[in-house]
């Protein structure tokens, strides 16, 4: 994804939606056709509208649209033209004249036209607006950081790179209550700088509203958040884009609360967030790095803790959940995940992904559509009615066993294990997946490295190939037979009967337990793998 996909992508976006919106409002000139109106409606139709108040209000938009769309299309074309006069460009300006004439209508008796067509344009413009969808732009926080250096080097002043946590975010924190420019305007880039800076340029020039947030991924330092505040300051944005640190590995989540609170201390980072922050957690790296059992009480503790930090400040958290479509992916039934959060967690509302493989069957037909969005429905208010309880500290103290115990287990066997990765390569069809013209990214983060430059997904797909299903288990079971092993048998009935959260847990690894075809893999080691590297498998 590059900035210039970005920049095509919400150009093409905001098009469509005029396009869609044409068709509305072509409908409600013909409807529209009532001399009857509010003294306000005529004020904002004038003398020039007096006849047809309605009709000449929509007949106006009508050509705001036509000439937005016209020069929408030259830009999507490479055509440099000036704006036109009364370029839609704002969801106010669409709302505005078709509100008026809603609320003329309802106040002179015309209630029945008023909620027809009308007010179903209203509740699209209130749900998809010029933007017509919103994105998020996502970024490795080390793109970031590399930026700031070449920018540092070139001024003379330093390496960013090479600087302290502290001395970074002295740094960023002086330029951002800087008024004056921080990039030079005769300084030539690197090509990835210039990537950096044109997706955060792709940002400012669409409308506001068109992207969601920007997420940082791989996010480990407060100095992470401020570089992107301080690079989107730079391109000109002139409001507050939610810029949100997605946590991915074991250690970043087990630091996420302080990075957090670290950030909300700042003076200038508090008053410009406005009350609210959103944060997202990774499920699929976090899972890939520690295995399933221990990112998943790492998600829970840290979802926890944030929650609980921002409470005390007074901050709006919104948490965003970057689950996979698998279960080695942080994937689980919607309406039991959304439970399985600490209390609290929702809030402030919900942000999921949704994987693309996962929209046909969950949004694929309208019944289910309807469906899905019910149960995320119910879900959230249900957790806000009726909270989950909060873990028992002997709860917590078993969760702490069974994810230091996993953890090591699955470390031992993913990255300390030599014939592990021969192995791997062997059994499964990764290195065909990365040639396959699939995703939007490259199947690893770096050319070179082993599994821990290989991203998730293929990650996952490939252990789906061959029907072990290994990432979502490893680990889990003999972590669970340890704690019976010692005894704690009758704590984890009580913790699965009385705790969503691991009876959710439990239930996810029942399932894949019983889709593992241990006798599938086997067929394949005999027939793929080198008979010395069958004690891998």
């Amino acid at each position: 994804m590059t900035a210039e996909i970005t920049r095509h992508v919400l150009l093409l976006s905001r098009w469509k939606a005029t396009d869609l919106f044409l068709k509305d409002i072509q409908v409600l000139i013909s409807e529209l056709s009532m001399v009857e109106a509010t003294p306000e409606l005529r004020a904002l139709a004038g003398e020039e509208g007096a006849s047809e108040p309605y009709r000449f209000l929509m007949k106006k938009l009508r050509s705001q649209l036509m000439a937005t769309q016209a020069w929408l299309e030259a830009r999507l074309k490479g055509q440099r033209l000036p704006k036109p006069e009364g370029l839609l460009s704002q969801n106010e300006q669409l709302w505005e004249p078709l509100y008026a004439c809603y609320k003329s209508l309802q106040a002179c008796g015309m209630g029945i036209i008023a909620n027809g067509e009308l007010l179903d344009t209203l509740r699209r413009v209130k749900c998809f607006g010029v933007p017509l969808v919103r994105i998020d732009v996502r970024q490795e926080s080390t793109r970031h950081t590399e930026a700031l250096g070449e920018l540092t080097r070139y001024l003379g002043i330093g390496d960013y790179e090479s600087w302290s946590e502290a001395d970074k975010q002295a740094f960023l924190i002086r330029e951002l209550n800087s008024k004056r420019p921080l990039l030079p305007r005769n300084w030539e880039p690197s090509n990835e700088t210039r990537e950096v800076l044109n997706t955060c340029k792709a940002i400012v020039d669409a409308p506001k509203g068109s992207v969601a947030a920007y997420v940082i991924s791989m996010a480990k330092t407060p100095s992470d958040v401020l570089a992107v505040h301080l690079l989107l300051k730079e391109a000109g944005i002139d409001y507050a884009l939610p810029v949100a640190p997605l946590f991915e590995t074991l250690d970043d989540l087990n630091n996420a609360n302080d990075v957090m609170t670290q950030l909300l201390n700042i003076d200038w980072y508090r008053g410009f967030i406005q009350g609210k922050q959103m944060v997202m957690i990774g499920y699929s790296d976090s899972a890939k790095d520690a295995g399933v059992m221990a990112a998943s009480w790492a998600q829970y503790q840290a979802q926890d803790a944030l929650i609980k930090t921002c409470e005390k400040a007074g901050i709006e958290l919104t948490l965003f959940h970057g689950r996979g479509g698998s279960i080695g992916r942080g994937g689980a039934p919607a309406h039991a995940a959304l439970l399985s959060q600490p209390p609290g967690s929702l809030k402030g509302g919900l942000r999921v992904t949704e994987q693309g493989e996962m929209i046909r069957f969950k949004y694929g037909l309208p019944e289910v559509t309807i469906s899905s969005l019910s149960l995320y429905t119910s879900a959230i208010l249900e957790a806000n009615l009726l909270p989950p309880p909060e873990p028992k500290e002997s709860w917590c103290r078993i969760m702490d066993e069974l994810s230091d115990i996993s953890c090591d287990l699955y470390r031992g066997y993913v990255r300390e294990n030599k014939d592990f990765v021969p192995y791997f390569r062997s059994a499964t069809p990764e290195q065909e997946l990365g040639k396959l013209p699939l995703g939007s990214r490259p199947a690893k983060r770096r050319p070179t490295g082993g599994v821990e430059s290989l991203r998730a997904i293929p990650w996952i797909f490939a252990w789906t190939q061959n029907r072990l299903m290994l990432p979502a288990w490893l680990g889990a079971g003999a972590a669970l037979q340890k704690v019976v092993e010692d005894g704690k048998q009758n704590e984890l009935e009580t913790m699965c009967r009385d705790w969503p959260f691991f009876s959710t847990r439990l239930g996810m690894l029942e399932m894949v337990f019983s889709k593992a075809d241990l006798w599938l893999a086997e067929y394949y080691d005999q027939r793929l793998v080198k008979p010395e590297l069958w004690g891998a498998g």
